[in-house]
């Protein structure tokens, strides 16, 4: 199952990589700096709100220096960072095509609960708890469009590297944003703080769009591996059906909690529920190391919502004072 270059590397037989390790790393990469750019990108909107909505320039001076600042916690960036380049690496294409399905059908009941209401439901509420997903669904993407290509390590070498940029720009813009914009936003000569000044709301808008588009081209990818690993064999759907029933109604529930436990606990208790369902799930149709990866995926989803306190926090007091007006 691994190339010559995995025995060449020292990788043995037993090792949670489903695939060349260097592709793995790869693969983990994309998804890391996926969830960097989402972050990056939400932070910004929410320190461009806040500095917004105080009103004094004492304040915003204040917020410039806070905890928010990545000045402060860049040490805490790059471990996240690397530990989730790591953790989706292990993951394997299985477990990340569940995850990336069960999110999307979580989406879509967090949409279909919502009805007409769903623009005030704050969407970002939804971004915040996609990161872990996001990777996944990255990763999976890669190895459904690159299994069987003669060059996927070069491939996904650039893809890498093209993520890595578009990552260090966006950490660049919110460095560059949490230390400059209340000074920039009020002297009027920055280019790059009067443009977001200018529309920030324009951010809120087009990071759902890049979500759902890469959560569609993941859901397709997912589908058919979960066809090919799970579904293709003889009366697997005699096993499956009752099984997925029983899933989505779990989903459902949770959902409906969700909406009325509006908090940071409340969230961190659904990601472990619902993983936890997986893991029933996988230690009734899967095999070890499906279920090792499923253990994995306990720490990303981790590693991505416990260092996002503050977007948590400042996405649901947005939630409070938009359905305040209303």
């Amino acid at each position: 199952m691994f190339l010559p270059f995995s025995w060449i590397l020292g990788f043995p037989e037993w090792t949670p990589f489903n695939s060349n390790p260097l592709d793995s790393l790869f693969q983990g990469l994309v998804g890391a700096c996926g969830i960097s750019v989402l972050c990056s990108f939400l932070r910004v909107y929410h320190f461009i709100q806040t500095c917004s909505d105080s009103e004094s320039e004492t304040e915003s001076k204040q917020r410039s220096s806070s905890p928010g600042n990545p000045l402060n916690g860049s040490w805490r960036t790059v471990v996240q960072f690397w530990s989730l380049v790591v953790i989706l690496s292990l993951v394997g294409s299985r477990v990340s095509s569940l995850i990336v399905l069960e999110f999307s059908l979580r989406a879509v009941s967090a949409w279909a609960s919502a009805g007409l209401d769903a623009s005030s439901r704050g969407p970002d509420l939804l971004l915040i708890q996609s990161q872990f997903s996001l990777g996944c669904g990255l990763s999976c993407t890669l190895v459904f469009l690159h299994q069987g290509a003669p060059h996927s390590s070069l491939s996904l070498f650039l893809a890498a590297a093209l993520s890595w940029a578009l990552a260090s720009v966006s950490h660049s813009l919110w460095s560059h944003v949490a230390r400059l914009y209340p000074l920039h936003s009020t002297e009027r000569y920055c280019g790059k703080c009067i443009t977001l000044l200018t529309s920030q709301h324009a951010i809120l808008a087009t990071l759902p769009r890049a979500v759902v588009l890469a959560f569609a081209i993941a859901t397709v990818a997912s589908t058919t591996t979960v066809y090919d690993h799970f579904l293709s064999q003889k009366d697997a759907l005699k096993f499956w059906t009752p099984l997925a029933l029983c899933y989505t109604m779990l989903v459902v529930y949770m959902q409906e909690d969700q909406n009325r436990q509006t908090g940071t606990e409340a969230l961190l208790h659904t990601a472990a529920l619902r993983l936890g369902a997986l893991l029933v799930l996988m230690l009734t149709v899967g095999d070890w190391s499906d279920v090792l990866h499923v253990l994995i995926t306990f720490l990303g989803e981790a590693v991505c919502l416990l260092p996002s306190q503050d977007l948590l926090k400042a996405a649901l007091k947005l939630l409070l004072v938009i359905n305040a007006e209303m």
